[in-house]
C-alpha cells in the first residue's frame, strides 16, 4: 500500500501539472490513484487541478463509498471506479481536455498513424470512444473493452483518458498522447504524416507487444 500522504501529495502534484499545461480549464478533469486493491484516492467535484489541496482529496472503495474525506468526488467518478474494478493491475488514472488531442476527439479522428519510434512503444494508437455522456454508467462500460489493448483514448466530444500502472505514468502518456496530437496536426498542414517504415514499424510493435505481455 501507498503511503496515503505522499500519494495525496503526488496527485495535487499531477493536477497542478495538468492545469499549467494547459489540459484541464477550470474546474475540468479528474485524477485518481489506487491506495489499496479496494481503495482509490479521487480528486473532488468543482476543484481546479492547479490549486488543489490533499485534504481536498478523497478515499473511496470500489463500490463508490466515500471513506474519507468531505464533500464529493468527482461527476466522473463511476468511469475510474469500472476502470479500477476490471484491472487490478492499474494504480492511475488521469482524466483531461488537452487541446489538440481534445479537437482529434471532436473531428471524430483517432490518433492512430505510427509516426514516432518513442511513442509507437510506449503509447501505441490511441482510439475513439464513441461519444456517451460524461459521468454517465454508459461512458464507463464504453470504456471496458479498450482497456487491455490500449493505454489511453480519446473520447468522441470530451476528451482524453489515460491509465497506467501508477499515477505517474498515466500523466505521463496523456502528455504523449498530446504531444502526438501535436505533431500528426503540424505534419498533416505541411503536406502529409509519413508513417514508419513497415520493418521498423514491426519491431517496434513487437517491442511494444513484448512489454505490455502480463506476468502469468
Amino acid at each position: 500500500m501507498e503511503n496515503e500522504s505522499s500519494m495525496r501529495e503526488l496527485v495535487c502534484d499531477i493536477g497542478k501539472r495538468v492545469w499549467q499545461k494547459g489540459m484541464a480549464s477550470a474546474n475540468s478533469g479528474n485524477i485518481s490513484a489506487r491506495l489499496e486493491a479496494e481503495e482509490i484516492l479521487i480528486t473532488p467535484t468543482l476543484v481546479s487541478k492547479g490549486f488543489m489541496r490533499p485534504e481536498q482529496l478523497l478515499v473511496m472503495n470500489l463500490e463508490g463509498e466515500v471513506l474519507r474525506g468531505e464533500g464529493f468526488p468527482t461527476s466522473e467518478t463511476p468511469m475510474h471506479l469500472r476502470v479500477f474494478r476490471e484491472r487490478e493491475d492499474i494504480g492511475g488514472i488521469v482524466h483531461a481536455h488537452p487541446p489538440m488531442a481534445t479537437s482529434f476527439a471532436i473531428a471524430g479522428k483517432a490518433l492512430d498513424l505510427h509516426l514516432i519510434p518513442e511513442a509507437v512503444i510506449f503509447l501505441g494508437v490511441v482510439p475513439l470512444v464513441p461519444f456517451q455522456p460524461p459521468g454517465s454508467p454508459e461512458l464507463a462500460e464504453a470504456i471496458v473493452p479498450y482497456l487491455d489493448e490500449y493505454d489511453a483514448v480519446l473520447m468522441e466530444n470530451h476528451g482524453v483518458l489515460c491509465w497506467g500502472s501508477d499515477v505517474e505514468q498515466a500523466y505521463h502518456r496523456l502528455e504523449t498522447v498530446e504531444f502526438c496530437a501535436q505533431v500528426t496536426l503540424t505534419a498533416q498542414l505541411l503536406g502529409g504524416a509519413r508513417e514508419l517504415p513497415k520493418e521498423p514499424l514491426d519491431n517496434l510493435l513487437a517491442v511494444r507487444k513484448m512489454m505490455k505481455r502480463k506476468p502469468e
